[in-house]
């Protein structure tokens, strides 16, 4: 039997960014526990600044996908094959999370759905799907298409499905006293 540590670790080396998925459809199951994940996520001040918007509507979603590819640069064309989307809207934050933002001179909602968006990959790897947090997309098709207030800003899309191709890559990461120290620079 593996240990709690072990199975977290098995998680998150073996999530990544997938960019091909097969055409079985994702049980409705399967998304109430990723968007029950991401509301489980922790923000500044328990401010929640977001609302998870699911796409799983066929001709809504490939609409959706149009808004992430780019002819010119030739990238996210994969977007279409993924049977769901998640957009994640910025909402604003409270009282005290704007008052630590302006202080602070850190936007706390972006980190905060930075953190909901890692929560909605891993909860996706660890019920067997794919995933891709996507930030390239044309935001005001996405706000018209959804239906998103003008107030609001949808900051990331993830894609969801089964990958197609099930091999795990390697990861190239930079050695870790690249990233890493302690108790100084």
């Amino acid at each position: 039997m593996t240990s709690l540590s072990e199975q977290f670790y098995t998680l998150i080396s073996t999530r990544q960014s997938d960019r091909g998925y097969t055409n079985e459809p994702i049980e409705k199951e399967k998304i109430e526990k990723i968007i029950e994940a991401s509301r489980l996520a922790p923000s500044a001040c328990n401010a929640q600044p977001w609302k998870f918007i699911v796409v799983d509507d066929e001709e809504i979603k490939n609409k959706l996908a149009d808004t992430t590819s780019s002819k010119i640069l030739g990238m996210n064309h994969f977007t279409k094959q993924a049977p769901v989307h998640i957009v994640i809207v910025m909402e604003g934050a409270n009282l005290n999370s704007n008052f630590g933002s302006l202080v602070k001179r850190k936007h706390f909602p972006l980190i905060d759905i930075g953190i909901a968006a890692a929560h909605i990959s891993l909860a996706a790897t660890s019920l067997g799907l794919g995933s891709c947090i996507v930030g390239w997309f044309d935001e005001k098709a996405v706000k018209k298409l959804l239906n998103i207030p003008k107030s609001k800003r949808p900051m990331l899309i993830i894609t969801l499905g089964y990958r197609a191709k099930l091999e795990i890559r390697e990861k190239r990461r930079k050695e870790i006293d690249q990233v890493a120290s302690y108790n100084k620079y």
